[in-house]
């Protein structure tokens, strides 16, 4: 179990911001803006712990998205303790890690991660619609290449997903949906698309709808 101890202010707080584990658990990580977080989160990781055999699932806030605009970007603190009560589930830990150790790539943050919490077996979460952008993401290929990925549909996004340059590059290490929850013993590279889930909600469509996340606070 990953324990507090007396150490330096800056270590504390990167422990603080690790959610507690025990070595050998399946952990899902769901990185995001969480701008604001919605129930299509929670849905997703309650899939995916589901579908993939998880123990837990960590939504990691991140500061920003470096390929999204930041104006309409809430405070840190107030998108984290959203997320918190949109959670609502003692499988789900929210941290604000990325913002701790400094990191603006899931690559860094990944990374630091797997040094970190060596004993663990991480799943990275993705939607289809960010499949269909991960040829974007800095050092994408790194990212495959150190975690396995779950892709949760988003219809429409399903062709686009697929037959996007990440998805095509990525294809002879896909595992059919059938074999899904073998996928966090996999040696990555390796990943698996799971549909089912029907679910479609954006952060961008509630942030429309809602007033009270139109403006930076």
């Amino acid at each position: 179990m990953a324990a507090l101890s007396k150490a330096p202010a800056a270590a504390l707080s990167v422990a603080q911001s690790i959610p507690f584990y025990s070595n050998g658990m399946r952990i899902g990580l769901l990185g995001g803006s969480f701008n604001p977080p919605h129930v299509a989160h929670r849905a997703i990781s309650l899939f995916a712990i589901k579908r993939l055999k998880l123990d837990r699932v960590w939504w990691l806030v991140t500061p920003g998205n470096p390929l999204k605009p930041t104006g309409g970007l809430h405070d840190l603190d107030a998108r984290a303790e959203a997320a918190r009560k949109m959670a609502d589930d003692p499988r789900i830990d929210v941290s604000c890690l990325e913002s701790v150790i400094g990191t603006r790539y899931t690559v860094d943050t990944i990374s630091y991660l797997r040094r970190r919490a060596s004993g663990l077996r991480f799943v990275w979460i993705m939607g289809a619609d960010n499949l269909a952008q991960f040829h974007r993401w800095q050092n994408w290929r790194r990212i495959a290449s150190e975690v396995p990925i779950a892709v949760i549909d988003r219809p429409p996004q399903s062709f686009r997903a697929l037959a996007a340059p990440a998805a095509q590059a990525l294809a002879r290490y896909r595992l059919p949906e059938h074999q899904a929850v073998r996928l966090a013993d996999q040696r990555a590279p390796a990943w698996v698309f799971l549909t089912g889930m029907k679910l479609n909600l954006s952060s961008t469509g509630l942030r429309n709808l809602d007033g009270s996340w139109k403006t930076k606070k």
